[in-house]
């Protein structure tokens, strides 16, 4: 059973190798995420610390203690 398992895995990997590595582009244009890694120049500090800070906001959404008093049990 195990060697029926290892010998089916390596036939799907020596199968969908070839077929993911094929260049399906026939157009010549190239796509937007194509130009946007190939234009490394432009990374926008700005644009990358206005995400920063949505990100830490939503540290504010935390969940609390269920009682969000100074003491969370009775004193008697």
């Amino acid at each position: 059973m195990r060697i029926r398992m290892i010998m089916a895995l390596t036939f799907l990997m020596v199968a969908t190798g070839p077929a993911v590595a094929q260049d399906t582009d026939k157009s010549g244009l190239r796509s937007e995420t194509e130009s946007r890694m190939l234009d490394q120049g432009s990374n926008d500090i700005l644009w990358n610390s206005i995400g920063l800070l949505g990100l830490l906001g939503l540290l504010g959404l935390r969940r609390g203690h269920s009682e969000d008093s100074y003491h969370p049990t009775a004193l008697d």
